[in-house]
């Protein structure tokens, strides 16, 4: 997350723990730029997705599941050196938002695919999509963001890796996708769930002012 407000990010606990700091305080040192660390999960993401649909066996799924966390820890750190680290930019809101909707679009539809179940990879990549626009909407609205569940990016993520984790054991002695196609069913319906809560909090919020 890359932003120019605190207000704004998202409420993550591993940003104060000694091994987050201490990978942010060296990426300050070395000069790295937030919205390079942003651009960089999306090569994680990319490297997943094609993990996922090029050629699906167990180390496969196991290296999308290594992605998946690479780029959440893009994601986690960019933030981190742009606002602990005083090197916030102009442009630092465009590159914490664009990257995570390519970012979450790629995987998304990538384990929809290695599950054979391709259009819900593409109805959940849209539905996690709009969670974000209706986050973005009530800040635009002026409330503050929200990042409330059941599905937001971190629990789509931490499924996929689930998934791709316990689809490659199943992979290996079953030789089937039950775990994927878990994992995509559990995305999908959670951020069509997630879109409703999300809505339903801002109109309660509007309503009450």
């Amino acid at each position: 997350m890359n932003v120019d407000s605190s207000a704004d990010r998202r409420p993550l606990k591993t940003r104060s723990t000694a091994w987050a700091q201490y990978l942010a305080s060296a990426l300050v040192r070395v000069g790295a730029s937030p919205n390079a660390i942003s651009v960089t999960s999306i090569v994680f993401a990319a490297l997943g997705a094609w993990l996922l649909v090029g050629f699906v066996n167990p180390w496969t799924l196991v290296g999308a599941a290594l992605c998946i966390q690479l780029r959440l820890l893009c994601n986690m750190l960019d933030g981190m050196v742009a606002i602990e680290g005083g090197r916030k930019s102009a442009t630092g809101a465009l590159y914490n938002e664009i990257p995570d909707r390519i970012g979450d679009s790629l995987l998304i539809v990538a384990v929809g695919y290695a599950a054979g179940w391709p259009t819900l990879g593409w109805y959940g990549a849209l539905a996690a999509a709009v969670t974000a626009y209706i986050r973005v909407l009530g800040g635009a609205l002026g409330q503050a963001q929200d990042f409330r569940g059941p599905m937001a990016k971190p629990h789509r993520m931490f499924v996929a890796t689930i998934g791709c984790i316990l689809g490659a054991i199943e992979l290996a002695k079953l030789g089937s996708h039950w775990a994927l196609t878990a994992a995509i069913w559990l995305v999908a319906v959670g951020a069509t769930i997630t879109c409703a809560t999300r809505t339903w909090a801002i109109a309660q919020r509007l309503q009450s002012r």
